[in-house]
């Protein structure tokens, strides 16, 4: 038997989640993504026994980094640092702090993060949009939200089509623009980190921003690059969103032109909360009739499903730009879009 340091990262995920068991495994799998659960479940079939000190050695490990981490939350790396010292001694601190900034990887512009909207939007709404997209690839979405609602509408739009495109950022550009917005904001900057941006990461801010400042963006952002922007559109409201709205809007929803056959695929491919919540918005007879040809339509197709879910997610956009329906928008008040 191996000794756990010669583990790699995923052999010692596979273990704890072995040693955590069927029903809190399944609970930290509906936070992953599809391609690190194929590997995961890879990993733990290829695992036969595990030592039970190894087990023991791995879930240690794991509570290690989640304290290092919950202290760098609270008051940074240093702050972390002088904690697990007095409590693990300088080289099991080393060690811990090390794995976390490899494994959990300490985001820079820490330091922007502790500070609010209106100060952040003080000291970077005069650079350059690209510097601007970088740093609110890394702060909250909520918090980025804010920012950019305040840009003038122009930067607004070229900001967030800046941070769709943006893929890997070395660490010496990362550097360079710490360097310059701590001598704006003097504090303490964390270690660096290189993958940022990207559609998903102006989705969520998106999600976040008020309908004026979403519309704003996304009509320039279709002028400028059709292409993008639809895929910015297809990922801002999902499927499984519809549980996030009230009976009032699913029954708008459902009395739609949408074709139950359709309906029956979409659902086919959902969670059971959401088959619920549509379930109970319909009337016995058509719910049963669905339900009906989910049961002998037997399996089917994911991009068929993805293709009936877009159609009726299509319809959800088209009644939120009508005004006809409420959505709850991340970090804010229901607002009428």
């Amino acid at each position: 038997m191996m000794a756990q340091a010669q583990y790699s990262g995923r052999e010692k995920a596979a273990i704890l989640l072995i040693t955590l068991g069927p029903e809190k495994s399944a609970q930290i799998f509906k936070h992953l993504k599809e391609d690190e659960i194929e590997a995961l479940t890879l990993e733990i079939a290829n695992i036969s026994t595990v030592m039970p000190e190894i087990k023991e050695q791995v879930v240690n490990e794991f509570y290690e980094i989640c304290l290092a981490q919950q202290y760098i939350t609270e008051g940074g790396l240093s702050y972390a640092k002088e904690i697990l010292e007095k409590a693990l001694g300088e080289q099991k601190a080393f060690e811990v702090i090390s794995k976390l900034t490899v494994s959990l990887q300490v985001r820079p512009f820490d330091f922007v993060r502790k500070a609010d909207a209106t100060q952040i939007l003080n000291f970077i709404q005069n650079e350059h949009p690209q510097t601007i997209a970088l740093i609110l690839s890394y702060l909250k979405p909520s918090q980025a939200a804010q920012v950019l609602s305040e840009l003038n509408p122009e930067s607004q739009s070229e900001v967030a089509r800046r941070i769709a495109l943006m893929d890997r950022t070395s660490p010496e550009v990362i550097r360079e623009v710490e360097k310059a917005l701590e001598k704006k904001l003097s504090s303490l900057v964390t270690e660096d980190f290189t993958t940022v941006g990207g559609v998903d990461s102006v989705v969520d801010i998106l999600n976040s921003v008020d309908r004026t400042t979403e519309k704003n963006i996304m009509e320039n952002l279709e002028s400028e690059d059709v292409e993008l922007s639809e895929e910015i559109r297809r990922k801002m409201f999902v499927f499984e969103d519809v549980l996030t709205l009230d009976n009032r809007a699913i029954q708008t929803i459902l009395r739609q032109d949408i074709d139950n056959r359709e309906l029956a695929i979409a659902l086919k491919g959902s969670s059971q909360e959401l088959q619920e919540l549509i379930f109970s918005n319909l009337s016995k007879r058509l719910a049963a009739m669905i339900k009906e040809d989910m049961d002998f339509m037997g399996p089917v197709r994911r991009s068929d499903v993805e293709e009936a879910q877009q159609k009726i997610v299509n319809i959800i956009r088209r009644l939120q730009d009508a005004n006809e329906i409420i959505i709850s928008r991340g970090g804010g008040d229901d607002v009428i879009v």
